[in-house]
């Protein structure tokens, strides 16, 4: 079922599936939107599922005011009465992701990581791309900032599905930094984290988010790291079955026939 939910003044398209078992919120990168877990949705029929784009980008209308990622995806959780869940986060996602399971630990039953984003990380400077990145920003140059965007995250390939995704996200970046207030630092707790947690990092990631994944891991007690051949900064359309087979291995026994 489509649904729109209502975040502060501004509202975001989300999915809500009917099913059984621990129910699962599937995040999206800021490279794309919700569409980006099409491939894994059917493995997963008979789940409860939830799936939504944060303002501004697919379906969902620009903001209007400000708004964090944590407090949007507290306030879908609790609209929809989903106590207790578990997390699939993708880049962006992953970082929202982990800033639940940090802040309300009751409220989440595992974690998989897709090339996870983490607040907090020490990330190196690139001022060369920072440059390229503010210019096409500024001359709100669509084309091209989807041209930087395949560079950087389409290693396996610009093919139809990733150049949608694409597409699909550009909208929300001209103005993310008016409204969208950054996340708080994660990486110095990710030690607190005491649920089944996955990371996920393919092999034609960036090096440095290959880097973050595996800094990750190492602080997250107990997690499974996990290579994926072939797979750039979309996994969920690279791989979408080692995605969902992982997805559901985390979620637990339920029989969905």
């Amino acid at each position: 079922m489509e649904l729109t939910i209502p975040v502060g003044q501004d509202a975001v398209w989300a999915e809500h599936l009917a099913g059984g078992g621990v129910p699962i919120v599937l995040l999206h990168p800021a490279i794309g939107d919700a569409r980006v877990w099409d491939p894994v949705l059917t493995g997963l029929s008979g789940r409860r599922i939830l799936r939504y784009d944060v303002r501004g980008y697919g379906r969902s209308a620009p903001p209007t005011a400000g708004f964090s990622l944590l407090g949007d995806l507290e306030t879908v959780l609790s609209q929809l009465d989903l106590e207790r869940v578990l997390l699939v986060g993708c880049s962006m996602g992953g970082g929202t992701a982990l800033s639940l399971a940090l802040t309300h630990p009751e409220r989440v039953h595992g974690l998989v990581l897709l090339c996870p984003g983490v607040p907090g990380f020490p990330m190196p400077d690139e001022p060369e791309l920072d440059a390229e990145y503010d210019a096409l920003i500024e001359k709100r140059d669509v084309e091209g900032l989807v041209q930087l965007c395949l560079r950087l995250w389409g290693g396996a390939g610009a093919d139809d599905a990733a150049v949608a995704q694409v597409r699909a996200a550009v909208p929300a970046w001209f103005d993310q930094d008016e409204y969208l207030e950054p996340p708080q630092p994660v990486y110095d707790r990710l030690h607190e984290l005491q649920v089944p947690s996955v990371v996920m990092i393919g092999d034609k990631d960036r090096p440095i988010t290959v880097a973050v994944a595996g800094a990750a891991a190492a602080r997250i007690p107990g997690c499974e790291f996990l290579w994926l051949p072939n797979t750039d900064h979309y996994p969920s359309l690279r791989q979408p079955q080692l995605v969902t087979d992982t997805i559901l291995r985390l979620a637990g026994d339920y029989d969905a026939g």
